[in-house]
């Protein structure tokens, strides 16, 4: 059921909000858990369609996953093929580590597949790199593209290389999985993307007791037949779902805490914090927390790479409907192969609502709006697509329907209640 929901701009925001816990790091540490021998925790893990997908796909490898509510406790094996089709539902993360991992057994084949969208997202890079580890790996159409089959035979090592300039999943696949291989494997990454996410992986492997050399992000050497050990893991709070509520902020002004925010683990997203410094708003960094304060005045503009940070694409957009000066994205054409064409979405949704957008072939220039328009936005079943647009509806008065409320549960099922909660006006229907 398609559903839509207006948010409405009550004044400035006010109150706080405790950060759901990362997407990312969910989906590394329970398929790390899952590889490891015995009984790992995964402690405050985020529970939303995708994280269950990658939970549910190993289950089908052989793992054991109690939820106790506060925690999942993960009982680790050697994979083994799935007796049926795995089903990632719309989870391009869940299908592409999980394409490695069920490239592991050695005997028996595993079907991946997923919905319509995730039937989209590219393969085929991934696809060859393990074909070149020695996997039987490809696509069942034959377009690169899930359903995909990986086995018989597991995964030798030897020498792959890999485009990185379409997803640093595929990079990241190929780390996870490489340590369980009978030979060392040496992987060379050309145009890297996404490079935090890469040091997300390789941070989570190594307190499972992973070696892996590296030469920046071009070259890495897997040592072979390496075993997984038990570690328990504290999912951080989740910065790509805090820009949202500090974007919201800087829109609507007022001062909102997010809780939790905090630590040393590499996130792509914290770069929000720094962006949005340079846009006007003010940022205080506690010991646990994040305070963004804004007066609701006109932000500043201006030009930034993206290339580190995709997923902030969606968050710009909205904020560049409030910037005195044009705002540039750049470097995000990997951003074309997400859920959606999100460059090409964001180009014409905003353009319904008065915005002039530039789409280049990789960013957009986003001019606000001398007078908004009122037009129903429809997030085409992107998440991200739908928080930015929602945040858009701040700003246009009276507000404006968003399509696509079922599309949250992906990463951030509580957006509404959160929003609520710091007073922004929601009706959803």
């Amino acid at each position: 059921m398609v559903a839509r929901a207006t948010l409405v701009s009550r004044g400035p925001l006010d109150g706080s909000v405790r950060v759901p816990p990362s997407k990312s790091y969910t989906h590394r540490s329970v398929l790390m858990a899952s590889l490891s021998p015995g009984v790992s925790r995964v402690k405050n893990p985020l529970r939303s369609r995708d994280t269950i997908a990658t939970v549910e796909a190993c289950r089908a490898m052989g793992a054991d996953v109690a939820d106790s509510g506060s925690d999942l406790a993960i009982t680790g094996a050697e994979p083994r093929a799935a007796v049926k089709d795995v089903n990632v539902e719309n989870s391009g993360t869940t299908l592409r580590f999980m394409t490695s991992a069920f490239a592991l057994p050695l005997r028996g084949r595993t079907v991946l597949t997923g919905d319509a969208s995730v039937r989209m997202r590219p393969m085929q890079g991934l696809l060859d790199a393990l074909a070149q580890l020695g996997a039987e790996a490809h696509s069942v159409a034959g377009n690169g593209c899930a359903p995909v089959v990986v086995g018989e035979g597991g995964m030798r090592g030897g020498q792959a290389t890999l485009r990185g300039d379409v997803s640093s999943q595929f990079v990241s696949s190929i780390l996870i999985s490489a340590p369980l291989a009978r030979e060392d494997s040496y992987l060379t990454v050309v145009d890297a993307v996404s490079r935090p996410y890469i040091d997300a992986t390789l941070n989570l492997s190594e307190l499972h007791g992973i070696r892996i050399e590296r030469n920046g992000y071009e070259r890495f050497v897997i040592q072979a037949a390496q075993q997984y050990r038990l570690a328990d893991f504290a999912v951080p709070a989740d910065f790509s779902s805090a820009a949202f509520v500090m974007a919201a902020t800087a829109l609507a002004g007022g001062r909102v805490e997010l809780l939790g925010l905090g630590g040393g683990l590499p996130q792509a997203d914290s770069a929000i914090l720094k962006i949005l410094g340079d846009l006007g708003a003010r940022i205080e960094l506690r010991s646990d927390s994040v305070m963004v304060c804004a007066q609701g005045d006109g932000l500043k503009g201006g030009s930034f790479y993206l290339g580190d940070c995709p997923d902030l694409l969606p968050v710009l957009a909205a904020l560049a409907l409030k910037c005195e000066e044009p705002l540039r994205m750049y470097g995000v054409a990997h951003a074309r192969l997400k859920e959606t064409d999100r460059l090409s979405v964001l180009a014409r949704e905003l353009s319904k609502i008065g915005a002039r957008v530039e789409e280049h072939s990789d960013g957009l220039t986003v001019t606000r709006p001398r007078e908004f328009t009122h037009s129903n936005l429809d997030a085409h079943g992107d998440h991200r697509m739908f928080m930015a647009f929602a945040l858009a509806s701040l700003l246009v008065p009276g507000g404006v329907p968003v399509i696509g409320v079922e599309s949250l549960d992906v990463s951030y099922p509580g957006f509404l209640s959160d929003m609520e909660q710091i007073g922004v006006g929601v009706a959803v229907g």
